[in-house]
């Protein structure tokens, strides 16, 4: 018996002590096996020409896999006989996986294919003997236990039967189906919308690493077992939930919520009607703006780290914030499971790499999320635009450990706009990067007094500056056009000043995500040749802010 020979070479392996002479022990059994003990013939013609599994075999060609099944790649197939899958059910899912081909479904999306076929079937062949108990990968990338009597719980009805192409088992019922986080959200009808939005980016592509080469044809490598895997690039982005070596929390809104969401966040991102693939930007930025912060890896969000503060994946790192002198920790939510919080009133759903979260009711905040306040450093050139009657480049100046004003500039560096000819009313305009639509902005210039370079030059410490701006953007038709504020904003001059240029301002169209900023910010010093004697025409910025209305009132 081959179940007997398998356990005296285990016994003698066992016996000589070494798990290297062990594997060796495996390896020989499997080719004397290959070689002495197949039943000729396909899997396909073995479950075809078995009386026990005509269902099971309807469903195989219904959904294409004979073709699969008598081809030359190596699988091993545990089917359910007729008495754990009855003539009714082999019907429904036959009419289930025609009725989603009609649709359009990708074969490997079908869910007949993916939580049936697939479910039951393993790439290359897994033999047990009484020593085995294995984790082994299913089609659908599902991991199962195998043991000499079980399947993942299931009891082995025959084992090991081995074919040209592998190896058939039969099942005394069927096995069971558990979804990761991903697949979750296509079989719920509440969670589609997401669903089919996030699937959109998945493709299927050969794996090499993980199929097994054949021989060499006109220098192209035939492959025996070959191996697609899906991938996704939302998903490699934002979370893997649909790895099951990953485990993840998704916080997901129900279709009327994410209908809600879409209408309420489109106009946020209205691109001008010259930006390339303008319709295509639209649908998905708006859609990314709901879900992209609603990935949350288990790895650095345990059940303690929770009761504090949900941390996604697009969070950057304290040390990032440092770096960006960002202070608002964007993408962290606090006390996720209080009233308000992201958590709360949640439906909690146990996946096979993580939970869901159904949210009826989305509490993830779009000022916590996309909508962020934008800085714009004055001495980062690559947002400089137009300097005009001033030394150029602008002169760039550090505060010292020793300075008063240490810590309270920006990276503790700022410009100096100095007029040339020496009497010239100067302008300096500045790029604003990702600003959306439809978003009333508060904007701001941080002006720094001149002690904060030499705390010696009193020169400027009594003249404040007369500032003017003046705002360009696109218009619907990619047009430029230009908001001027009657605005003649006088700073302190003795300390670092944030100024208001422009109140609850919106934005006709959006630059977020483009590589080219529409948006632009010119300063003027407004200061007359009556003026000079009390106001200065050099001014010192720090930054420039670009912050939501909203969060200014609150």
């Amino acid at each position: 018996m081959i179940t007997d020979s398998l356990k005296y070479l285990f016994a003698f392996c066992v016996g000589c002590g070494f798990v290297a002479t062990l594997t060796s022990c495996q390896d020989e059994w499997n080719s004397h096996y290959d070689a002495s003990t197949a039943n000729s013939g396909t899997l396909w013609q073995a479950v075809a020409q078995n009386s026990s599994l005509t269902n099971f075999a309807r469903v195989v060609k219904a959904a294409g896999y004979d073709t699969l099944l008598d081809g030359s790649q190596t699988f091993t197939v545990f089917a359910p006989t007729d008495n754990a899958l009855s003539a009714a059910q082999a019907d429904s899912l036959i009419a289930e996986f025609q009725r989603q081909a009609d649709a359009g479904t990708r074969t490997n999306d079908n869910t007949v294919v993916r939580q049936f076929l697939q479910n039951h079937i393993a790439l290359f062949r897994h033999p047990v003997s009484s020593l085995t108990a294995d984790s082994i990968t299913m089609m659908n990338s599902k991991y199962a236990l195998l043991t000499a009597d079980q399947l993942a719980g299931t009891s082995l009805k025959t084992a090991n039967v081995l074919y040209n192409n592998g190896l058939l088992f039969t099942l005394d019922r069927q096995l069971d189906y558990f979804p990761n986080v991903f697949e979750y959200l296509g079989h719920d009808a509440e969670l589609d919308s997401v669903y089919q939005f996030l699937n959109r980016y998945s493709v299927y592509e050969f794996n090499d690493a993980k199929s097994v080469p054949g021989e060499i044809v006109d220098g192209m490598t035939i492959y025996l077992d070959s191996v697609s895997e899906l991938r996704n690039s939302v998903l490699s982005a934002c979370g893997l939930i649909n790895s099951e070596d990953s485990t993840y929390w998704m916080l997901c809104p129900t279709n009327s919520e994410w209908n809600r969401l879409v209408a309420e966040y489109e106009p946020y991102f209205n691109y001008p009607g010259s930006v390339a693939k303008r319709d295509s930007m639209v649908y998905a930025n708006t859609r990314m703006a709901i879900i992209r912060g609603a990935f949350f890896s288990r790895t650095f969000n345990t059940d303690a780290a929770l009761l504090d503060s949900a941390v996604s994946t697009q969070a950057p790192s304290a040390l990032v914030r440092q770096m960006l002198d960002e202070d608002y920790p964007y993408y962290t939510y606090y006390k996720p499971f209080e009233p308000g919080g992201i958590f709360y009133d949640t439906e909690d759903i146990r996946c096979s790499n993580g939970h869901v979260r159904k949210a009826r009711q989305w509490h993830l905040s779009p000022f916590a999320s996309f909508a962020q306040t934008i800085k714009v450093e004055a001495e980062n050139i690559l947002y400089q635009d137009t300097i005009i009657n001033a030394i150029d480049p602008l002169i760039v100046r550090e505060v010292t450990t020793d300075n008063p004003f240490y810590g309270q500039v920006s990276g503790n560096r700022f410009v100096e706009v100095v007029p040339d000819p020496a009497t010239a009313q100067v302008t300096v305009s500045y790029k604003i990067p990702g600003v959306l639509s439809g978003m009333g902005y508060d904007i701001y210039g941080v002006l720094v007094p001149s002690t904060a370079y030499d705390p010696l030059d009193t020169s400027d410490i009594d003249k404040p500056n007369i500032i003017r701006a003046t705002l360009y953007y696109s218009d619907q038709n990619g047009r430029e056009a230009q908001r001027r504020f009657n605005n003649n904003i006088i700073n302190d001059p003795a300390r670092v000043d944030t100024v208001l240029l422009a109140s609850n301002f919106s934005f006709p169209t959006c630059s977020y995500g483009l590589s080219e900023e529409k948006a632009k910010i010119a300063l003027r010093s407004n200061v007359s040749s009556k003026q000079t004697a009390t106001h200065s025409l050099t001014f010192r910025i720090d930054c420039l802010i670009i912050k939501p209305h909203q969060l200014s009132e609150q």
